[in-house]
């Protein structure tokens, strides 16, 4: 399946368990301190969803993340084989502008999990943002292959393969590709 579908499909099921659930657009953007305006760009895949992005709709829809990939959390145990990863590109837009990264969760279908682990590519971006990332809960990252800029508040550090961070994200954060080269990352998010 292509990025660019599963980019979309993610999308759609926000809006779908948002309707579902007799939940508006207003009160949505009341939960997460999203606008509305935000919120319909995502719900009609115009921008895709960050991870910390999708840690609070998650949170606002009293969902798991897997939810927003087709998968219900009702196993134990989950095995997600490499080919098998449902992978989410972020573009800024249909026309395809890159934000620098595609994320592939590799916890989904495990029922009542406290976190929630991703394999993340990170691409320079087409499209370079300053803006930081706020969420609850904590953030662990261990690069596997390349460099990443990771900033909280104004403070940044290069990590190269090897080096890990583990954070509160409630601290402003922005983690992004060093250079030009792609790096590869192992996130585990703690909602």
């Amino acid at each position: 399946m292509s990025q660019g579908i599963e980019t979309v499909k993610v999308c759609e099921n926000i809006k779908k368990i948002r309707e579902s659930q007799g939940v508006s657009l207003q009160e949505l953007a009341r939960r997460t301190g999203y606008s509305t305006a935000v919120l319909s760009q995502i719900e009609n895949h115009l921008v895709s969803p960050s991870l910390g992005t999708m840690v609070r709709l998650a949170k606002a829809l009293h969902v798991s993340i897997g939810r927003f990939f087709d998968r219900e959390d009702t196993e134990p145990f989950t095995i997600i084989r490499q080919g098998e990863r449902p992978i989410v590109s972020r573009f800024a837009s249909k026309e395809g502008v890159r934000y620098g990264y595609t994320y592939e969760s590799l916890g989904a279908g495990k029922k009542n999990r406290r976190m929630e682990p991703f394999f993340l590519t990170l691409e320079p971006a087409t499209l370079k943002s300053d803006k930081k990332s706020t969420h609850e809960g904590e953030e662990f990252i261990y690069v596997l292959e390349g460099s990443i800029d990771v900033t909280l508040w104004d403070h940044t550090d290069v990590l190269t393969a090897g080096d890990s961070i583990y954070y509160d994200s409630t601290i402003p954060h922005r983690v992004q590709c060093h250079g030009d080269q792609p790096a590869k990352i192992l996130a585990v998010i703690h909602p």
